[in-house]
């Protein structure tokens, strides 16, 4: 969602803000601001619209400052304008804020700050949290009179705030959101996320719900709600800068995609025994011991990581015949799910600061399930609150729509599976082995499917300027419909909808025509003679067809016509693994699509990266 930077220092704060804003662009917005301080004034700087706005206006009008704040927002309340972006001032302008989340009871809040005299002049729930501070100055410092604010306050919040009566120091809040403090020397910083940082510092400090920070060029002081001091252990990030920039790429999704077998690699990196035909997931520390006592899998999470999870689910039941179930986070706690000790609950996220999973998670914990959690973010809140993690080791992933995400969490699902398969005894170590050297090779095959590039560039022209897709598949491959089809309508803002093509003839038959094009997922299977049928099913009705096979195969080439029907294959490998290598040419195809169709890929209208309130 909305993205924040602090800086406190010797340098120019404004560049700074600038690059680390630059750098969060990926989360979603609509405008964008910085307020720094300089000879104990405060000024401001607003624009509408993409980051570029602002600079120019900086450009035209510098800013100095040794520390300040910026933010891209992301419109709750008050639609994008100049005057609802941020940074937010009170009556005085000598305080601003910055925020990330809700604040649930603003109305009320600003009705009885206008009685006592404050002048509000934006739509947004964020300037009550300044007046409300600015009510409070004059009985202490900044961090009292935040303190007293956060006591009123009802809602989900990242917050970093400054005045101009306190030089060279931020006070921050967390409660929801994500907000990170940069550690370096005699300069310090604050951000909603690392890639904001990494051109300055690989050394975090991870805020936890509660947390209160006063940071300084010299100092980092955190407390917890009630004022007392706590230590939080630095962690080091091991992400090269470099790894957040295009290199050389038209586009960060591009630039991910083509990372996906170096993440499956890292994902894959000393965890896997080939010789003795076992997984080592020792990470997981004390959850490891009890992974045995579970006899039933929850996986929690929300869009492609649901995807993922539905994945996991087939692999679980088949390679550890434990019974497994998928549940959206938004819809999890909205019901009365079935929880207790013998629940091992997985929680998947790319950032681990998705609101809804973390709350789906946090309720799976409070009902007995052992908590842990697949995540390419340490040190994020799910890591924190999960009894052990599975890092993905991506590394960061920029476009909004995910990739290598996606696939190196397949992957974590897998070790999961095959481990438990190990542990549970339904598993020998003969399949293990055999099944672990298949998905060592599988990063060689993925730079393999990767080199159809090209020609799904050239076949993209026949269908961006479609209304409507669908995406059919079975077994583990439905859901990588499903993930086709979410890329497609992501990204290009073409209506796509994923389906089991053995539900095809229950409703979505109907739709087909030659109008609409129709991808396949055809890879040799259990299901494979059934999705022949349905492909003759969607020929017969006059369907055009873009089938995803695999080497080698004869029968689905029998079955189309050329043109107006396609086929991209992709190398050839154990059925279990098959999604991660069937999903890159509807990655392939999402992309190249959106960009005939002149779409702004990596910042797709209306979306934001990490979805950090409800």
């Amino acid at each position: 969602m909305c993205g924040i930077v602090g800086y406190v220092g010797t340098r120019d704060a404004v560049p700074v803000i600038i690059e680390g804003l630059r750098r969060l662009e990926y989360r979603g917005y609509d405008s964008a601001g910085v307020a720094v301080v300089d000879e104990g004034r405060l000024n401001r700087r607003r624009s509408v619209g993409k980051l570029k706005n602002l600079e120019e206006s900086l450009r035209a009008e510098p800013l100095k400052g040794a520390f300040g704040i910026g933010h891209t927002r992301w419109a709750t309340h008050g639609r994008p304008s100049e005057e609802n972006a941020h940074p937010h001032a009170d009556c005085k302008g000598e305080l601003v804020v910055v925020h990330n989340g809700i604040i649930e009871n603003y109305l009320s809040l600003k009705s009885r700050l206008a009685a006592a005299g404050h002048r509000f002049v934006t739509q947004t729930d964020t300037e009550v949290v300044a007046h409300l501070v600015e009510s409070h100055l004059g009985r202490g410092s900044l961090e009292d009179a935040v303190r007293k604010a956060l006591e009123e306050m009802e809602g989900i919040y990242a917050l970093v705030l400054m005045h101009t009566g306190e030089p060279q120091k931020l006070v921050a809040a967390r409660r929801g959101p994500p907000l990170v403090v940069g550690l370096g020397e005699g300069e310090h910083f604050l951000a909603s996320d690392i890639p904001a940082l990494l051109p300055y510092t690989r050394d975090f400090l991870f805020l936890d719900d509660g947390d209160v920070v006063v940071v300084t060029p010299k100092s980092v002081r955190i407390t917890d709600p009630h004022g007392r001091e706590v230590t939080r252990a630095p962690q080091r990030i091991a992400w090269d800068p470099v790894q957040a920039e295009k290199g050389g790429y038209r586009h960060f999704m591009l630039k991910e995609i083509h990372e996906q077998p170096r993440a499956v690699r890292d994902t894959l990196l000393g965890r896997i025994g080939l010789e003795e035909g076992e997984v080592h997931l020792e990470e997981l520390g004390q959850a490891a011991a009890e992974l045995k006592r579970s006899q039933r899998v929850l996986l929690l999470a929300c869009g492609t990581s649901w995807h993922a999870a539905l994945i996991g689910k087939y692999l679980l039941e088949q390679l550890s015949q434990v019974r497994a179930e998928v549940d959206y986070g938004s819809e999890f706690r909205y019901r009365t799910p079935i929880v207790g000790p013998e629940t091992l609950a997985v929680a998947i996220s790319q950032s681990g600061e998705t609101a809804d999973t973390l709350a789906a998670f946090r309720e799976a914990k409070r009902l007995g399930a052992l908590p842990i959690a697949i995540c390419n973010v340490q040190g994020s809140m799910l890591t924190r609150e999960a009894a052990g993690t599975l890092l993905t080791h991506a590394g960061p992933e920029i476009g909004v729509a995910s990739t290598k995400a996606f696939t190196s969490q397949l992957v974590a699902l897998a070790l999961l599976a095959l481990h438990l398969g190990r542990l549970r005894g339904t598993l020998s170590p003969e399949r293990c082995r055999e099944l672990l050297q298949s998905l060592s090779k599988v990063p060689h095959l993925m730079e393999n499917a990767l080199q159809a590039s090209g020609r799904i560039d050239e076949m993209s022209k026949f269908f961006a300027h479609a209304h409507d897709f669908l995406f059919l598949g079975r077994g583990i491959n439905y859901p990588i419909a499903l993930e086709g089809a979410l890329k497609l309508k992501e990204i290009s803002y073409i209506h796509a909808e994923g389906y089991p093509a053995g539900e095809m003839k229950h409703g979505p038959i109907a739709l087909i025509d030659e109008n609409m094009p129709v991808v396949a997922l055809c890879p040799p299977g259990r299901t494979y003679e059934k999705m022949l049928s349905n492909v003759q099913e969607v020929k017969a009705r006059g369907g055009k067809v873009l089938a995803i096979t695999m080497q080698g195969d004869t029968e689905v080439p029998k079955i189309l016509e050329q043109p107006p029907d396609m086929v991209v294959d992709v190398p050839e490998v154990d059925e279990v693994w098959s999604p991660l290598l069937t999903v890159l040419p509807l990655q392939l195809l999402a992309y190249h699509t959106a960009v005939r169709a002149g779409r702004d890929v990596d910042q797709p209208r209306n979306l934001a990266k990490s979805v950090t309130v409800e």
